[in-house]
């Protein structure tokens, strides 16, 4: 696979309020460290040098967020009332976010609900890691939801493995890398929440790549989807061999569905948008909550890379 370089920015989606990119795999959002590295800041001041917005820390305003080592569609605003009006979406879960990956394993079912609570791991030299409720060192956690739909199956180097499409219910830190790592199925390539097998060099990237992602604002609805990158034409170690479902007929779904309703309350708690089990409302969003969410969104810095 290519490396992400200064010139090789994909954009999917453009309109004069939004962009949404395709990101690169192993590629920071923006860096504050004096080291010349390659950041999406930069290929879109690169790129797009009339819409940098010097009123913002980073030049660009970063609707949400994907790790370092995830791929796929983010959204950028371009103005201040953009932000806003993502930040309102995202505020009352009207987004809607599906992930592709290969994880480990062959998953029996086709389709899984995963409701694992997600804390800080607070045990030594795994604090900038995740972990579910229950397990040592978790603290605070939250409930989480993330449903899961296989693909296919196959072998990745030889090893059995699965290709699922992941869609997030709520946004936890790291919540599908988790969860997946939970059921005992990590994501390949995953050096934090993966299982090493001891039988297989590294994988060139972590398998996980953010394929469609839906913003209603009251002004447009941003809507993009990403190519899928796992594919045996563009990375000869995956070798799918048994189709569970077909990816086109789940992206005609995602695109039919309605958008979840405004879902008021704490931004951290997990109201699902769809009739799936798990806890209620939280409690109202305090002032200090909202001038937090937003100062997040205009000014967003990223966690350090796990």
């Amino acid at each position: 696979m290519e490396p992400g370089s200064v010139e090789n920015l994909s954009i999917v989606y453009q309109s004069r309020d939004f962009l949404v990119v395709n990101k690169h795999w192993d590629l920071r959002i923006d860096c504050k460290t004096w080291r010349e590295t390659l950041t999406l800041q930069k290929q879109l001041r690169h790129h797009f040098p009339e819409l940098a917005d010097p009123d913002t820390c980073y030049g660009f305003r970063f609707c949400h967020q994907l790790d370092f080592s995830t791929s796929g569609a983010l959204c950028v605003a371009l103005n201040k009332a953009a932000a806003g009006s993502a930040y309102r979406c995202f505020k009352e879960r009207r987004v809607t976010k599906a992930y592709l990956a290969l994880v480990r394993g062959h998953i029996q079912e086709s389709q899984l609900t995963v409701s694992y609570a997600i804390g800080r791991n607070s045990t030594e030299g795994r604090t900038h890691t995740m972990c579910i409720e229950g397990t040592q060192g978790c603290e605070n956690p939250k409930p989480s939801l993330t449903e899961l739909l296989v693909l296919e199956h196959g072998l990745y180097d030889g090893n059995p493995v699965s290709k699922v499409l992941l869609k997030p219910l709520t946004g936890r830190t790291h919540q599908l890398r988790v969860h997946c790592s939970a059921l005992g199925h990590p994501i390949v390539g995953d050096l934090t929440y993966g299982q090493a097998t001891g039988q297989e060099d590294q994988p060139f990237r972590m398998m996980l790549h953010a394929f469609y992602l839906r913003i209603p604002t009251l002004a447009e609805c941003v809507e993009a989807c990403t190519p899928d990158p796992f594919l045996s034409t563009l990375d000869a170690c995956w070798c799918p061999h048994t189709l569970v479902q077909p990816l086109d007929q789940l992206l005609q779904a995602l695109r039919a569905a309605p958008d979840p309703g405004p879902m008021d309350g704490d931004p951290g708690s997990c109201s699902p948008p769809v009739p799936l089990p798990g806890p209620g409302q939280g409690p109202p969003e305090t002032e200090a909550q909202r001038t937090s969410c937003l100062q997040w969104l205009l000014e967003w810095t990223l966690e350090p890379d796990n």
